[in-house]
This record gives C-alpha cells, sequence and structure tokens, in this order.
C-alpha cells in the first residue's frame, strides 16, 4: 500500500460504524442543549415580565391608595372629587363611592378645602340625596374646612341637586345649569300593537300593579299617582336647593320648572355664585397651588370581576333563551 492511500483509508470517508453513532449523538446533544437553552431563555424573560408587571400593578395601586385619602401627601392643598356623568347605584358616581372620598378629604388632616368638580346631566334623586345630606353632615362636623362645587359643562337636575350643598358654586360663563325638576319617563305601544295585532295579556295581584305597564292604555288613576309622587319628590329637591342656597336665590317663577340656563344667567338667578375654575378656587379661596385628586377610581379587581359578571351574564342569558326557544319547540311539537 502506498503512503496515499494509506492516507485515504485512514481519512473521515473511512470513519467505522462507531464513530459515526458518536458524531450523531454529540450532534443530538448539541442541538437539544441548544433548544433547552432557548427554552430557558423564554421562561427567564416571561417570568421578568411578570414580576415587572406585577411590580407596575402594585405600584398605581398604591399611588392610587394614596392620592385617594391624602396619605403621603407633603404640605396643605386643595382636595379635588370628581362628579363625572349619570349618578346612578353601582356607578362610578354612587352616594357610596362619592361619600367615601369626601370623608377622606375632611379627614385629611392637609387638606385645607374640597372641590367638587361637577359634569353631570343628574340622576337618581335618592343617590343625589344622600351625597348632598353628607356633605351637609361633613361640613357641620369640620366647619374650618370648605367645600366648593365648580361646574364644567353641565350641572343639572341631579348633578345641581348636589352642588347646591357647597359653600359657594363657581361655573363657566357657557355651563349649563339648572334643570330643577323630577320626571318618569316611558312609552306608550297600544297603537302600534293594535295595528301589528298584538294583544298584551298582563295578570296583576293588585288592581294597580301595572299602572306604569307600556303596553296597557294609560290609566288616570296611575298617572295621578305617578304625579303625586313626582311632586313630592320635586319639593324635597326645592328644599334642599333653597336650604344651600338660602337667600342668594333670586325670586323668579321658572327657577323651579325645570329650565336649564348658561352659566351667566345662573348667577344673575343665585344659581351659582361666579365663574371660576378647580385652579381658579383653589389658589383664590383656599390659598394653596397644590391640588390632590381624591375621585374614587376603579380598581383593576373591580374591573376584572365587572367584565367577568358582565360575560357571565350575557352567557347564562344566551343559555335562557336557547332553553326556552327549545322548550317553546317541544311543546308545540
Amino acid at each position: 500500500m502506498t503512503e496515499n492511500e494509506h492516507t485515504r483509508s485512514s481519512g473521515p470517508a473511512a470513519a467505522g460504524p462507531d464513530e459515526r453513532w458518536t458524531r450523531k449523538l454529540l450532534e443530538k446533544l448539541a442541538a437539544d442543549s441548544l433548544v433547552e437553552r432557548r427554552r430557558a431563555r423564554r421562561w427567564s424573560i416571561f417570568f421578568r415580565l411578570v414580576y415587572l408587571l406585577f411590580f407596575l400593578v402594585v405600584g398605581v395601586a398604591a399611588l392610587g391608595f394614596l392620592g385617594s385619602d391624602g396619605l403621603g401627601v407633603a404640605g396643605s392643598h386643595a382636595a379635588v372629587i370628581d362628579v363625572r356623568g349619570t349618578i346612578e347605584e353601582g356607578g362610578s358616581n354612587s352616594a357610596e363611592r362619592i361619600n367615601d372620598a369626601l370623608l377622606s378629604a375632611f379627614e385629611a388632616s392637609t387638606a385645607t378645602g374640597v372641590i367638587l368638580r361637577i359634569n353631570s346631566p343628574g340622576g337618581s334623586p335618592v343617590q343625589a340625596g344622600q351625597i348632598y345630606d353628607e356633605i351637609r353632615r361633613l361640613r357641620a362636623k369640620y366647619p374650618d374646612k370648605p367645600l366648593f362645587a365648580v361646574i364644567e359643562d353641565v350641572c343639572a337636575s341631579g348633578g345641581y341637586y348636589v352642588a347646591a350643598a357647597a359653600d359657594r358654586i363657581y361655573a363657566d360663563k357657557a355651563s349649563l345649569v339648572g334643570s330643577i325638576g323630577v320626571l318618569i319617563d316611558g312609552f306608550g305601544f297600544t297603537g302600534t300593537m293594535e295595528k301589528l295585532g298584538v294583544e298584551r295579556r298582563l295578570l296583576t295581584a293588585g288592581a294597580n300593579k301595572g299602572f306604569l305597564d307600556p303596553f296597557s292604555p294609560q290609566d288616570e288613576t296611575g298617572r295621578l299617582h305617578a304625579q303625586q309622587m313626582l311632586d313630592v319628590i320635586h319639593k324635597q329637591f326645592i328644599g334642599a336647593v333653597r336650604d344651600g342656597r338660602g337667600e342668594r336665590l333670586r325670586d323668579q317663577p321658572e327657577l323651579f320648572t325645570g329650565l336649564v340656563w348658561t352659566g351667566t344667567r345662573a348667577i344673575e338667578l343665585g344659581l351659582v355664585d361666579s365663574v371660576g375654575t378647580v385652579r381658579s378656587v383653589a389658589r383664590d379661596e383656599l390659598d394653596v397651588d397644590s391640588i390632590v385628586d381624591y375621585t374614587p377610581r376603579e380598581s383593576v379587581t373591580e374591573r376584572l370581576a365587572r367584565q367577568v359578571g358582565a360575560r357571565l351574564a350575557a352567557g347564562f342569558g344566551t343559555a335562557l333563551e336557547a332553553g326556552i326557544e327549545a322548550g317553546s319547540a317541544s311543546r308545540l311539537r
């Protein structure tokens, strides 16, 4: 055998079965190790993101907690509480949520005064009345801590009910203010039902149980009863406004008819004291530049619970409808 032939026979091509198996095994181990390192890197990134999200949520919650009751606030400040949107039970402007914020603001030693920033078309007279009563109670308990109402775009009906409890009310010249009245609204479908050939079948236990049923002709006795209820609530509303505004109200016949006025006209009628903003009231009335938001915010847990509850309710409603349809079909067979 020549030298060249010996070299060729001892090269890679001449590797035995054991060497090839060992090489494949090493290559597989190297590939598996690379895959494992990539997987570990992905899990490491995932857990880092989870930790970061957790600390962000905790931080936001802590900031919301500090901002909601004035803890950790250095120096004097104006406590601001927003009343935005409809005033209703279970909503962001419920009496429970607003009253909790009011209590925190009045109890905060560094809050020199409270400002209600109102942008609301109204809502439940019950919820508005409870907020009104709590404001009056806290003002009596903390006589040295004033409360002002600042109207933005709209302060009507229940929104003004709440504002009337303030020491002074401020608004913009173009704000819409008033609507001191009460209503029950609905529709009557009896004519439409006749045209469609639909018959209303209403069973009640109690002669007046269905007196507000929109699918039945309006009964005069029921209408008078509803009107009496509205009149009583209206008188309660008027009494609250008179108690809150006192001699500042002008003696005008249209004042309590449910009309709405601009901020300029509301000042002339005594419904509003002056033109102003949250910043100007904090500066001129409370002599502070710092403003702290005490508005109750919906937590992440509450938001998730509400969304999950809404989805479960929707799913239950769909299942219930399907069951009713299935039951109806089976009875028709």
